[in-house]
């Protein structure tokens, strides 16, 4: 641990430095309820207060801070392709001096669920966000946040992703979206911190994403996918748990990191337990792309459809149970609509050549879509 505290303030000094010349990672504050509560920012190259960019506020864990965080559960490379912002809120010291979010256990008495509110009203009033495009994740303590943000938040956030961590049982009890609230988990069932099965400070995982998919009226039985192992000497595998199909096309996702523990998947810095056949910040940005406020964003018309592909469908027209994605981004997903922007199905794409089931498709003509490249597919 010493170790890695010690990395962690040698970034610190290139954050201090970046800030200077590229003024790309800006630490700022705002005054909330008589407490000066601290933040850092990231904003992409990308950014222009022509386009109203989305925001991901990245939650650090208990005893941690912004700056472990930003490094650890990193989106910057993915914010300077995709464009939007990310937050990393510093949270206040609990009892025993630790920073931490309240979020309903330790008898903290800080509102931080109002001190997200402000911080999302400030940065409106500096920068050109997107309202209907402010997402949140963290880790642990800052993924027990994000559901807490779901909870008691979801007018303004519009997706919500925990990585390690869950409910805490008084904020389950309390739990009142005034919408579906799309919602992903990444946790490892070796977690020794936020087990995997509950406890006095946790909910079980799978009874969080029992209640999700219940609030969000998706399918109670969900398709399971193996994620290939693509590194076999990291000591866990992952499952892909989805419940498609819920109210305004929101899904609940679990990937379950088996033999996993108490890291986040694909981070550099490493730790025992840590996954690398998944990268959970791209996993929660891809994730997080397909939903605003509204529910899962749709396709307008037929009139998206590109010229140039990087991804190829064969065969096209299909008249069997299966097609074929080939593409080099085998990092991404897929999307299928209809020719009216109704959404079918999605998945992720594990390889170069994805094998994806339409069976229970009808004949008719459909758009796929895999990152900003959309195509005709024909079923007979």
């Amino acid at each position: 641990m010493k170790s890695i505290r010690i990395i962690f303030c040698l970034l610190s000094a290139i954050i201090s430095i970046s800030a200077i010349n590229a003024q790309q990672t800006i630490n700022g504050s705002i005054m909330h309820d008589n407490i000066e509560r601290a933040y850092i920012l990231y904003v992409p190259d990308s950014y222009s207060s022509q386009n109203p960019a989305p925001v991901v506020f990245n939650f650090h864990g208990y005893t941690s801070n912004a700056t472990e965080q930003m490094f650890y559960g990193d989106f910057r490379p993915i914010a300077d392709t995709a464009g939007f912002l990310v937050v990393h809120p510093m949270g206040t010291q609990d009892n025993f001096g630790n920073p931490h979010f309240n979020v309903g256990w330790g008898g903290s008495t800080v509102d931080d669920v109002g001190f997200t509110e402000a911080l999302i009203d400030s940065l409106a009033a500096d920068y050109s966000i997107d309202l209907d495009k402010i997402y949140s994740t963290g880790m642990s303590n800052g993924g027990f946040m994000s559901y807490q943000l779901a909870c008691q938040l979801s007018d303004k956030i519009a997706a919500v992703a925990s990585v390690t961590g869950s409910f805490s049982p008084s904020v389950l009890g309390n739990c009142v979206p005034n919408r579906p609230v799309p919602i992903m988990e990444i946790h490892g069932t070796n977690d020794n911190v936020v087990e995997y099965n509950g406890s006095f400070i946790a909910v079980a995982i799978p009874d969080v994403i029992a209640y999700w998919t219940e609030e969000n009226n998706c399918e109670e039985q969900p398709t399971v996918t193996p994620v290939p192992d693509i590194d076999m000497n990291d000591g866990s595998t992952v499952d892909h748990i989805v419940h498609a199909n819920g109210d305004q096309g929101v899904q609940v996702e679990l990937f379950r990191v088996n033999g996993g523990g108490h890291t986040w998947p694909g981070n550099f810095i490493g730790g025992v337990g840590t996954n690398y056949d998944i990268d959970a910040s791209k996993e929660v940005w891809n994730f997080f792309a397909r939903y605003d406020i509204n529910g899962r964003i749709q396709m307008s018309s037929v009139d998206d459809v590109n010229d140039e592909n990087t991804f190829s469908i064969f065969p096209n027209p299909v008249d069997g149970s299966t097609i074929t994605l080939e593409t080099d981004d085998f990092e991404n997903y897929y999307e299928i609509y209809t020719l009216h922007g109704q959404f079918v199905s999605a998945g992720d794409i594990f390889s170069t050549n994805q094998t994806i089931d339409v069976s229970d498709m009808s004949s008719g003509f459909y758009l796929i879509r895999v990152g900003d490249q959309i195509q005709k597919l024909v079923l007979k």
